[in-house]
């Protein structure tokens, strides 16, 4: 081969080294020939610090990170047991009797004293900041507002407001904050409800996504009511709402789940409604398994079911996007399995999951939210006595090398 030939073929050979370098770059899946590619995450064991004041918390049901890179979390108080709330109670009071205790000489009189000195409630909405320090606490009844019966979902919008809802029997309303806790306005009137077609009112809604860009509010709504509904997020005017497949809902009584049954035409449990950059929106219809997508005008785009072996309370209780500017990657919550899915968002499909069941850092007790920081970093709340809120740092991307990780604990550890 002559010299200018061997040196046309070392050029299109780096060139072709070049390209792939690009696409490995932009296109994290296709990186590294074909094994498939998905962020690393491993647990922060040290996240967040101790809370002050002898606080503890309750099941944590709500999640959000906003733009300074805080975590604002909601609990619900009346779930801490009472035997985890001595300064709470005091003597006398019939919830801190305890009956293995032998009889003995008068104690103090009722209603003079706490039983102990730990441990007391904490405010429901806490906020910490990206080193773990609680930095703000609010929240509760107040006046010209009903606060929810039983708190569910908290979200910070673009202009740094906080939305709250609730899934109780009457919590057909929905709450504005600013960021300090000073009420701005609800939607809906607190147990009053007509349902899945009414506009003035929720009914156990579940939580609230945003579009800053059309600055509107999408609420998923929920356990009552059987679709998503688009507000104007200053005003609270009301734009849409859709149901499954983008048609109108319905509150006819449907089949119970079955993953070798047809697919229900209606959504059971709208647990989330997520609009992406790119001008789609994501459902969680929890109890059905699947996610929904859809236009952000609800025309219906396409579905997958996720875990379809999944019963009780399903398999997609909460979802977000990666940090990368096309949101390659959605991470899904499944609470009945205690992890993470991660799918690939163009295509719906699951490339890897990670966690297990228990009480340790890594391990879930009904992952409920989940929600990523600027830097790409997760953040996980847990229901029940769960009851916490953790952190996974981002590592980058890499090949899958199982399709279930467990826990993800820090290399070395």
């Amino acid at each position: 081969m002559s010299r200018p030939n061997i040196a046309r073929t070392i050029g299109l050979l780096l060139a072709l080294c070049g390209i792939g370098f690009v696409l490995s770059r932009s296109n994290p899946v296709i990186a590294q020939g074909s094994a498939p590619q998905a962020p690393i995450f491993e647990v922060d064991p040290f996240w967040p610090k101790p809370l002050p004041n002898h606080w503890v918390t309750g099941s944590t049901i709500g999640l959000s990170v906003d733009a300074q890179d805080r975590v604002w979390t909601i609990h619900r108080p009346n779930t801490v047991e009472d035997n985890f709330k001595a300064a709470d109670i005091k003597v006398g009071d019939e919830r801190g009797k305890d009956d293995e205790a032998l009889p003995g000489k008068p104690g103090e009189k009722a209603g003079d004293t706490f039983i102990g000195k730990c441990c007391k409630v904490a405010p429901p909405v806490l906020v910490y900041d990206n080193a773990g320090n609680l930095v703000n606490s609010w929240g509760g009844p107040g006046k010209g507002y009903d606060w929810p019966d039983s708190n569910h979902g908290i979200s910070v919008d673009h202009q740094g407001n906080v939305w709250l809802a609730g899934n109780g029997d009457k919590d057909t309303q929905v709450l504005k904050f600013d960021g300090a806790g000073k009420f701005l306005f609800q939607l809906g009137k607190h147990g009053v409800h007509n349902g899945s077609n009414d506009i003035g009112n929720f009914w156990k809604p579940t939580k609230i996504s945003f579009d800053a860009a059309a600055n509107e509010v999408y609420v998923a709504d929920g356990y009552g009511n059987r679709r998503v509904i688009v507000f104007d997020a200053t005003s609270g005017a009301y734009k849409r709402h859709w149901g499954a497949y983008g048609n109108k809902p319905s509150d006819e009584a449907v089949p119970a789940y079955s993953p070798t049954g047809p697919r229900s035409k209606q959504f059971n449990t709208v647990h989330c409604a997520m609009p992406s950059t790119d001008g789609f929106v994501y459902v969680c219809d929890r109890v059905n398994d699947r996610i929904q997508v859809f236009r952000k005008d609800g025309t219906f785009v396409k579905e997958a079911v996720v875990d379809a072996h999944t019963f009780r309370s399903g398999s997609l209780w909460d979802m977000t996007f990666s940090r990368d500017p096309q949101q390659t990657y959605i991470y899904a919550a499944n609470g009945v399995d205690q992890k993470i899915n991660i799918l690939l968002r163009s295509t719906l499909e699951v490339v890897t999951s990670f966690g297990d069941g228990g009480r340790g850092p890594g391990q879930f007790f009904g992952v409920h939210n989940i929600a990523t920081d600027s830097h790409g970093n997760l953040y996980t709340t847990e229901t029940y006595t769960g009851a916490r809120v953790q952190r996974f740092i981002y590592k980058g991307i890499g090949p899958v090398t199982k399709a279930e990780q467990g826990v993800v604990w820090p290399k070395g550890r």
